[in-house]
């Protein structure tokens, strides 16, 4: 069954400007509690311009996200040690991007993770252990769900594991180089889908779904169990 609503081309890069997350949900990673089945994130200081580009025909761009300079690598991982022995150990080299996000637990939680994409996998690493928390092959990759406006968030579906939600400023470059990287892998193209609301599977159980509104002063993002 379709669970979304659109399906385009990513574009050229465009990077949107980073939103202030007020709220998360309080609990810890495993947790079977779901907070009365809601977790609220108001998302504020959206300084979205007058002039208002439609991001292919959809997204909402801001005026700060047009011109920025690509860097790919923002963490320089080959000054990381620990880094590079995970790339290494899973016979990785070649990093297409590198940058801190915020991952979004099973449970609602935020959690800072590094985000590392190859030409092969994408890897989520623990900064504060300096541990790889998961690896997921290009080829198990789906498709990547978006809302029409102009937040950070980001879902990478993988239908043979649970999902990733994710926001990140660098959100637009973060999924062009997944499209980019998928097509030069694989045989196929990813999906890219946007939707105001869409589900997603927030760990092996459970789905949820996240619903984004256009609000005075930004975007109101809303997770609920469903």
């Amino acid at each position: 069954m379709n669970r979304y609503n659109r399906r385009v081309q990513v574009p050229d890069l465009q990077l949107p400007k980073y939103d202030n997350v007020e709220e998360s949900v309080d609990r810890e990673e495993g947790d079977s509690g779901i907070n009365n089945g809601v977790a609220r994130l108001t998302i504020t200081e959206s300084n979205v311009s007058d002039d208002q580009e439609p991001f292919m025909g959809v997204k909402v761009r801001r005026k700060a996200s047009r011109h920025r300079d690509i860097q790919g690598d923002y963490l320089d991982v080959p000054s990381h040690s620990y880094l590079m022995k995970i790339l290494q150990k899973q016979g990785d080299n070649q990093v297409l991007f590198a940058d801190k996000v915020l991952k979004f637990t099973g449970s609602g939680k935020m959690k800072q993770r590094i985000l590392l994409i190859t030409d092969f996998a994408v890897y989520i690493v623990d900064p504060e252990i300096n541990a790889l928390k998961r690896r997921i092959a290009l080829a198990a990759v789906e498709k990547i769900c978006l809302s029409e406006l102009s937040d950070n968030f980001f879902a990478i579906i993988i239908p043979t594991e649970y999902d990733l939600l994710m926001a990140s400023t660098r959100k637009t470059e973060i999924v062009t180089v997944l499209v980019e990287a998928t097509k030069s892998a694989s045989d196929y193209e990813l999906d890219v889908v946007f939707s105001n609301s869409f589900e997603y599977n927030a760990d092996a159980e459970l789905v949820k779904k996240i619903e984004f509104e256009e609000v005075e002063g930004g975007v109101k993002t809303r997770i609920t169990r469903n």
